[in-house]
């Protein structure tokens, strides 16, 4: 692998696992405050946790909506 365009490709075919290795490989500082904060934020009690909690009550219910809406991408199609 000798250029950038060919590191490019090669990333597009990690798994996500694959990719996360390789970030944490590229970018090994420890978190930050926005970090920090974002973690606090989805534990219970966080300003994200309520809204995660009904998304994953609406997932397993079968109520999620495509978005945007596919009436709206088909249009021009």
């Amino acid at each position: 692998m000798s250029t950038v365009a060919e590191i490019k490709r090669a990333i597009e075919q990690l798994s996500p696992q694959e990719r996360c290795e390789l970030e944490a490989l590229l970018h090994p500082w420890p978190d930050d405050d926005w970090d920090r904060q974002m973690q606090a934020d989805a534990e219970p009690g966080g300003k994200l946790h309520e809204m995660m909690s009904a998304s994953r009550k609406n997932a397993q219910a079968g109520k999620l909506r495509d978005f945007p809406p596919r009436e709206l991408t088909r249009k021009g199609s």
